[in-house]
């Protein structure tokens, strides 16, 4: 960081006393200041950004005097600052406000405001690198005993002009809202702030705690934000719909539209006349989509984490062979929302088996056609922004005169399978926004003079206009004066022309020469020649001729572009007329692109995927045979364990599994849901042969994610997602549970575990998942029809003693554990925490002593077991003793009556001799164990 700006400010108490006046802002804003070539940030903003970017606070500089009265401050060059707004923008949910000064010396003022669902302003900053959309969305929420919790919801992606809006009810857990917004992929989100309230709204606080979760910025609003009162006419301002508002069956929803107030409000679209007329409202419905909970985000690995390091380790890194920035963000957008229609799952699946079939297509569209797609849905922003300038003209044209590629490919496809599912999805479509696109082609031809590009310069054709012609002429002539001079300085110097001095228009020197480090020696002892500056890649230097050609040429330029200003504005004025036209083919080539890429990951998966059989909703079972976890196989040097998978309505759809730790359990059951999310984006699936019902949900409790920065235990949080998965789970959903109970004491997490488990067969009724080392949950199979038990298998060798797991007390054996990693029906019967210990190298010593603490325990509690219990004895010793002790006993019964033939009857003492003659006699059923047992009690 040696080339930080030098802190100098002009008048260092003025700024100092107009920092400190202004208002206070939360901890979540950032405000920076905008000094020309570099940036400064002061007081507290100072030392967050000196942490987060430089690492250290030794960059820290105080303005004014070292006390007190002084104000930390520190600077950044344009590259840092960047690099700080994707920093604090994608990863720490921060908001940004950047000051510029106005002339004066205090005449500073906000002029861009960025959060992380609102990018519009720093768009230039940043690059274009923005991976998904930057959704943005407001919530204002309703309780009425009643009604029950009632969710309105505007959301917004500033980058297309659209209103999305939505209505719902919720439990009290608001899982609708959660996932709502893992579906539309929330960056941002608008809640309603009331200081008198803030502490004693319990509902708030649930739906602020899930935003949490879900890893959203929060912003909090003033409740006067939220009000209706002039949403229908500032809908009516911005709506491209002609008819009146207040016709629009979405204002109806009253919740919904208080949001879209604060959201209006807080992008300022009515701030900015080009949005008029321009936006579109429409309705979201959540049904549409299948229902993933923050838990099943994680557990799914879907989307890429902070500590990911390859790319293959979350799905959408695996899938994400998109050559488009359009691509790569629809991708992010279908993974969290899974289609619930099978009709469209089978278009899709159509789609990716044709460019799967035919590799000569996908490779010419991925290598060819798709990667030099610019992002059209920037481009056409910085239109309708009236920001662009002749270069963005030049880059749409590019896309149009590439199209006729695109559909000589798409059109050379003859397999009648497949020709009228691409002719519908791409082949048409493209045709005929080629055709509207042409005009624009033909313009651009015209007007631009695309010989220049050669030299990265963007302007008009000089025979579009006299003064331009003139000008023109005269640029032409100083630029072969620029190459005589040139040529001259080469020979003179014994250098190659193009190898080791080059002729080269630089940004800050204009029109000068540079020669390689190598070679730089040589003009050192001329006076002929100065050096402009040393940079990586050599020595820039000019004469004193070619400085005079330079100074003409740049009066030249600035002439030639002060007299096509005029046209260029004329020409980017009716290309940004095409925007809608260019947005449409966005979307088409976005599709296009991802199914593509998941044709691209189907064909290059270690073991190609195979098209899974997709059954209508509430029909059919899911039976998925060789399946493979498409992460984990990826991984080097894995050589992946296939399992197969089989849950069938009514006779197998709750698997318990238990086995050894890193035995394969949670790969096993997360492996289901990853393929079950995939087969509803209309992928194809890592399995030899798969067919799925359709899931309405995959709701999932894994690992003990502790929260306790936030004040809650292990514990609770995983009580918090499973109260979550029994109130939104329907017959119809998928439910995964890696471990539960273990946060408290075993015999409250079995207990827990057992009734939860039970409540999901019995009354849920759906498919489900169950990761367990509570061996005794595997009784319930024999109680519910419904449930399987599975297990992963380990081999173990060299074991004795009276512990087949552990080996003898003493520990001598040395025994040897193979985890498998294949899943086979029926119940492990021991655990192996231990065997994990020793694969980790704890000391011997300790793991002697829980080897004997292990089996004195298991020896306590065999002779504490209750005397008869089924575990003790076989089935049939149990069948056959209690089978002779019920005839003993009814032959008792018959000789014990009173009164027959006249008899007395007898007495407690005669009855009890009569039992005891009648057992004595019965040999067989004083061997039998099961009876002994009871006998003894």
């Amino acid at each position: 960081m040696s080339s930080r700006p030098e802190l100098k400010v002009d008048d260092e108490h003025g700024f100092i006393r107009f920092f400190k006046s202004l208002t206070a802002v939360d901890g979540e804003t950032v405000r920076i200041f905008d000094r020309g070539d570099w940036y400064t940030a002061h007081g507290e903003d100072a030392n967050f950004i000196a942490r987060t970017v430089y690492k250290t606070t030794s960059v820290v500089r105080q303005l004014g005097r070292n006390d007190a009265s002084g104000l930390p401050s520190v600077t950044m060059t344009v590259t840092v600052f960047r690099q700080f707004l994707r920093e604090a923008l994608f990863k720490l949910g921060k908001r940004v406000e950047i000051y510029a000064s106005n002339g004066g010396r205090m005449n500073w003022k906000i002029v861009k405001q960025a959060s992380p669902g609102n990018l519009q302003d720093v768009e230039d900053e940043l690059g274009g690198q923005v991976d998904s959309a930057p959704m943005i969305l407001a919530v204002k929420i309703s309780v009425k005993a009643s009604e029950g919790r009632t969710v309105g919801v505007c959301f917004a992606d500033a980058s297309v002009r659209e209103l999305g809006v939505s209505e719902f009810l919720d439990n009290d857990q608001y899982s609708n809202f959660e996932s709502l917004l893992i579906q539309l992929g929330v960056k941002e989100c608008l809640v309603q702030y009331d200081r008198a309230e803030k502490d004693k709204d319990p509902e708030l606080a649930k739906v602020r705690q899930i935003i949490d979760n879900c890893g959203v910025a929060m912003s909090e609003r003033p409740a006067g934000d939220f009000g209706t009162k002039d949403i229908e006419q500032d809908l009516a301002r911005i709506l491209k719909d002609e008819r009146s508002a207040t016709l629009l069956p979405q204002t109806d929803l009253k919740l919904a539209m208080g949001s879209a107030a604060a959201l209006i409000k807080y992008l300022s679209i009515l701030q900015d006349p080009s949005n008029f007329g321009q936006y579109q409202l429409y309705q979201h419905d959540l049904s549409q989509f299948m229902k993933l909970d923050a838990a099943a985000l994680k557990a799914l690995n879907l989307m890429p984490g902070a500590r990911d390091g390859a790319k293959t380790m979350s799905l959408y890194g695996l899938l994400n062979h998109c050559r488009t920035p359009v691509g790569s963000r629809l991708l992010s957008q279908w993974l969290k929302q899974p289609l619930m229609s099978k009709e469209e799952i089978e278009k899709r699946q159509q789609l990716v088996e044709a460019f799967v079939n035919d590799t000569e297509l996908r490779q010419t569209m991925q290598e060819e056609h798709l990667k030099s797609v610019p992002d059209l849905y920037r481009l056409a922003k910085r239109f309708q922004r009236k920001k662009a300038n002749l270069e963005d003209v030049v880059r749409a044209y590019q896309v149009v005169i590439r199209l006729p590629g695109f559909l000589g490919t798409l059109e050379g496809v003859m397999d009648e399978t497949y020709k009228d599912p691409l002719d519908e999805a791409y082949t048409n479509k493209l045709r005929e926004l080629s055709d509207s696109l042409g005009k624009l082609a033909e313009m651009v031809e015209t007007t631009v003079d695309l010989d220049a590009l050669d030299n990265h310069e963007f302007i008009i054709k000089p025979e579009f206009d006299d003064g331009l012609r003139v000008v023109r002429r005269k640029l032409d002539k100083l630029k072969n004066d620029m190459d005589r001079e040139f040529r001259n300085a080469a020979d003179d110097l014994d250098q190659e022309r193009d190898k080791k001095i080059f002729l080269e228009n630089h940004k800050v020197h204009g029109w000068c020469m540079r020669l390689t480090r190598t070679e730089a020696g040589c003009i050192r002892n001329s006076s002929k020649y100065q050096e402009c500056s040393t940079q990586k890649n050599g020595v820039y230097f000019t004469t004193k001729t070619l400085q005079a050609y330079r100074r003409e040429f740049d009066q030249l330029s600035q002439t030639y572009n002060r007299t096509q200003s005029s046209l260029v504005n004329e020409v980017v004025g009716v290309a940004a007329s095409y925007c809608p036209v260019l947005e449409q083919l966005a979307g088409v080539l976005a599709h296009l692109d991802v199914i593509v890429a998941f044709a691209h990951c189907s064909v290059h998966a270690p073991t190609s995927y195979v098209r899974p059989k997709i059954h209508p909703r509430g029909e059919g079972s899911t039976i998925l045979r060789e399946a493979r976890h498409p992460c984990m196989e990826m991984q080097d040097d894995i050589q992946f364990i296939t399992n197969d998978v089989e849950l069938v309505r009514d006779e197998s759809s709750f698997l318990i599994i238990t086995g050894p730790n890193m035995g394969g359990k949670s790969t096993y059951i997360r492996q289901i849901g990853v393929i079950a999310l995939m087969a509803q984006v209309g992928c194809f699936v890592p399995c030899s042969e798969a067919e799925l019902t359709i899931f309405d949900a995959v709701l999932a409790r894994v690992g003990a994610s502790d929260s306790q920065l936030k004040g809650v235990s292990t514990f609770m949080a995983e009580m918090l997602e499973t109260a979550n998965i029994l109130k939104s789970a329907t017959a119809e959903s998928l439910i995964i549970i890696d471990e539960l109970g273990r946060g408290t004491s075993t015999y409250d997490g079995f207990g827990l575990a057992w009734a939860i488990s039970e409540h999901i067969v019995k009354e849920i009724g759906c498919a489900a998942l169950f990761a367990t080392h509570f061996h005794e949950l595997t009784a319930l199979a024999d109680q519910h029809p419904r449930v399987r038990n599975l297990h992963v298998t380990a081999h173990i060798s060299g074991s004795s003693g009276n512990r087949g797991e552990y080996g003898n007390s003493k520990g001598d054996d040395k025994r040897e554990v193979t985890l498998l990693y294949k899943v086979e029906p029926g119940v492990c019967d021991q655990s192996f925490g231990i065997h994990v210990a020793e694969l980790v190298r704890f000391p011997d010593k300790v793991v002697r002593m829980a080897k004997r603490k292990a089996d004195e325990l298991e020896d306590f509690t065999s002779k504490h077991e209750e005397p008869g219990t089924a575990t003790q004895y076989s089935k049939q010793d149990i069948e056959e003793g209690s089978a002779r002790l019920k005839e003993v006993l009814v032959r008792w019964k018959d000789e014990v009556k009173g009164g027959q033939g006249g008899a007395e009857p007898m007495t407690k003492e005669q009855m009890v001799a009569k039992m005891r003659e009648l057992v004595q006699a019965d040999e067989k059923l004083l061997a039998n164990p099961f009876f002994r047992a009871v006998k003894a009690l």
